[in-house]
């Protein structure tokens, strides 16, 4: 703690040596907004993997789209720098996306922002920006000061029909929506409504401080995404080993690219396109990535055992398929200079795709990953999790209810098993 309190009074003399060129900005701060054709050494602040609209676990607004509506979404970022900029991704809409106006801010409480940090967001210069279907369009440089670990708001006015949203599911994180434009507005007043799903909104970069050590990628399914870990609180597991390495002096920015319910090998409307196809985009293309942590094929295993409307496709996937598709994410990563650790998969004793088959290809996969030799590194997060009375079920304390998906209290040791030094 004494490390990231004295990190944050860095950060806070950086704040206050800007804010003389805050005031003269304004309420909106375009005076502030550069073309991209300037130099800038950007690194990755947050991410997030896009999906399919779908109707999703809970009410979302991607099947609908947007039209003379204002959508407000908060990010927690893991680096920090002087200036800022956003990627929006189109790449599931079937329409071309109009964005006549784009802010971005310091988060305030709840929908409001902080009205001194609000930042006009240009686009080649322009306040508004179109974006084909299957593109996608990167913002000009914003200066913004954001510390690690800061919010950050941004804020679209979309003002046609949009069609069906571009988005990511389970982000466990309120966004909300507000009719007309109200961009530039730094209260919350307007902003009635709200979900738990992130819209358009892929990347956000920072650039302008010193770079921390290379990017960390958390990449799998549910259990990376966070569920279970309840919303607005930041304590999936990427987001703890953050904080831990950030404790340890040795801060490092790390994205999350989990989608509940991704399957390795297979495609789902319900759950984003599979690992492997996802993989480079979503892993190899981010800034400054230097080591990834895979955990996935818990659904492929799992959706093979059951049949549900929202599990499809639900084939069977053997364990030398599995290791297969590993193997291939493993070879596209060293071919780009990236470190690979493997994670177990946790124990799902109790869980409704828990049977004797599934339980034994988990015992295989994981003694694959811990064996093999064919990663990096392993982290075990099937040893820390699992019920010491009971190795093919979650521990009580950690178990969030549906004995597949930890509680917070899980995350912090799937965070806390991790060794720092594979990273």
């Amino acid at each position: 703690m004494t490390i990231i309190t004295a990190s944050l009074r860095n950060w806070k003399k950086l704040l206050a040596a800007t804010a003389v060129g805050i005031a003269v900005a304004g309420a909106i701060g375009v005076a502030h907004s550069r073309g991209t054709a300037e130099a800038h050494d950007w690194s990755a602040a947050w991410a997030v993997p896009m999906q399919l609209p779908t109707a999703g676990f809970e009410p979302n607004w991607s099947t609908d789209g947007f039209a003379d509506q204002t959508v407000r979404q908060v990010v927690r970022v893991t680096g920090g720098g002087t200036e800022a900029r956003i990627t929006l991704s189109n790449r599931y809409g079937a329409d071309t996306l109009r964005i006549n106006a784009a802010t971005i801010a310091r988060t305030g409480q709840a929908a409001a922002v902080a009205p001194e940090t609000l930042r006009s967001l240009r686009f080649d210069g322009a306040e508004s920006v179109t974006i084909a279907p299957g593109d996608t369009a990167t913002s000009d440089a914003a200066e913004l000061p954001l510390a690690p670990f800061e919010s950050a708001t941004v804020t679209l006015y979309l003002p046609a029909h949009t069609g069906p949203a571009t988005f990511h599911a389970q982000g466990y994180a309120t966004s909300y929506r507000a009719g007309g434009d109200h961009a530039g507005d730094t209260g919350g007043a307007a902003f009635t409504e709200s979900t738990h799903s992130w819209y358009y909104l892929s990347d956000l970069q920072v650039a302008g401080a010193t770079k921390p050590a290379g990017t960390v990628v958390a990449f799998g399914d549910s259990i990376t995404d966070g569920y279970g870990a309840g919303n607005d609180t930041n304590s999936r597991y990427p987001d703890l080993l953050a904080d831990r390495l950030a404790a340890a002096g040795v801060p490092r920015v790390v994205l999350n690219s989990g989608i509940g319910g991704n399957l390795v090998r297979n495609d789902s409307s319900w759950f984003g396109e599979s690992a492997l196809k996802r993989f480079d985009r979503d892993v190899i293309a981010k800034p400054d990535v230097s080591s990834v942590i895979i955990l996935a094929g818990l659904n492929d295993i799992g959706f093979s055992e059951i049949d549900l409307p929202s599990y499809k496709p639900n084939p069977t996937v053997s364990v030398d398929q599995l290791i297969d598709g590993y193997r291939d994410l493993i070879a596209r990563a060293h071919q780009s200079g990236i470190s690979v650790i493997g994670a177990t998969l946790l124990p799902m004793k109790g869980a409704e795709y828990y049977n004797d088959t599934s339980a034994a290809k988990i015992r295989q996969l994981n003694e694959w990953i811990r064996t093999s030799g064919e990663y990096d590194a392993v982290v075990d997060f099937n040893a820390a999790l699992a019920d010491p009375t009971d190795h093919e079920r979650l521990a009580p304390t950690y178990d969030s209810g549906d004995h597949k998906h930890p509680n917070p209290a899980g995350y912090a040791a799937m965070a806390a098993a991790i060794d720092l030094k594979t990273l």
